[in-house]
Parts: C-alpha cells; sequence; structure tokens
C-alpha cells in the first residue's frame, strides 16, 4: 500500500517532471486528471505572494471547477488569449517535501517557465511551486498547487493566460 509517508523525494520529483511535460504539450486534459476532485491553483500577485485568497487580489485563484473551465476556454481554437498557443519550456529544480501532514504531503520546488509566441519576445518567468499532494489509490494527486512568481511586475511579461 502506498502512503504518504512512504513517497519519496524522487517520485515527487519525478511526477513534477510528468506534470510540467504535459503542461508544455499543451495536454491540458491529461494534466486535469492529475489533480484532485477539491484542487486550488493560485498565482498570488507579485506584490504580496505569501497572501491569502481573500485577503488580497489574486492572478489566479481557481477552485477545480474554475480550473476545468479555465482548461474549456484554453481549448477553444476561439480563444484569443492563446491563438495560436503560446510555446512553453519549463524547468523545474530544488524539489523537496517540506512537511508531511496526514494524507498529504507538502512539497516545493523552483521553477523557470519560458513562454514564445509569435510576434513577441521571449517571455520569462521565475519563481517557485508549493504543493500538497495526496496519494489516491497509487497514484500521486495535486490537491494545491500555488506558484508563486519571483518577478516583481508581469507588464513586461503579459498576461498570465497559460497555465503557469
Amino acid at each position: 500500500m502506498v502512503t504518504a509517508d512512504s513517497i519519496t523525494r524522487a517520485e515527487i520529483e519525478d511526477f513534477l517532471y510528468e506534470e510540467a511535460a504535459l503542461l508544455d504539450r499543451w495536454r491540458l486534459e491529461d494534466w486535469l486528471e492529475l489533480l484532485t476532485d477539491d484542487a486550488e491553483y493560485e498565482v498570488p500577485s507579485t506584490d504580496a505572494p505569501l497572501s491569502k485568497t481573500g485577503d488580497a487580489l489574486f492572478l489566479i485563484a481557481d477552485d477545480f471547477n474554475r480550473i476545468k473551465a479555465r482548461i474549456k476556454r484554453l481549448n477553444d481554437p476561439e480563444a484569443h488569449a492563446e491563438s495560436p498557443r503560446s510555446r512553453t519550456r519549463r524547468m523545474i529544480s530544488n524539489v523537496r517535501i517540506t512537511k508531511l501532514q496526514g494524507a498529504d504531503i507538502h512539497a516545493a520546488a523552483n521553477f523557470s517557465v519560458y513562454r514564445f509566441r509569435y510576434g513577441y519576445d521571449i517571455r520569462h518567468f521565475v519563481g517557485h511551486y508549493h504543493y500538497i499532494l495526496k496519494v489516491e489509490g497509487r497514484k500521486l494527486k495535486i490537491r494545491k498547487r500555488r506558484a508563486i512568481l519571483d518577478n516583481t511586475e508581469l507588464g513586461a511579461q503579459g498576461a498570465v493566460s497559460f497555465i503557469l
């Protein structure tokens, strides 16, 4: 039986690498399967990266239903924000388990996401992820995914219209 305390850092690292590959290939429906039914996806504003969703403005603060709606919009060929789709390349590093809390595994990792889009300069998003992962059956699932940007402002980066 797989339990939270039997999961290794290497297994989490492999899971995060697979997640990055799915997102870079725009396999958003497959990425959705990595999430629990109560999953949350957050990107706090760059001026208040440690804030809670009820206390500050967030770039993204989605529950599972909003995540599904976001994916539906991103997959729509008429969605001008990502038509044509951006090409992204993610680098994940410094993966670590930060806490075990019952069935939850708290993990963190650094990221660097390069975004390429026709007619635009290369955009570079840098920061760190905070995850709450859960073991369901024999698989890891994402209960919470928080992407904290180190960029001090996003004006030059443009909108974050893809899954960061």
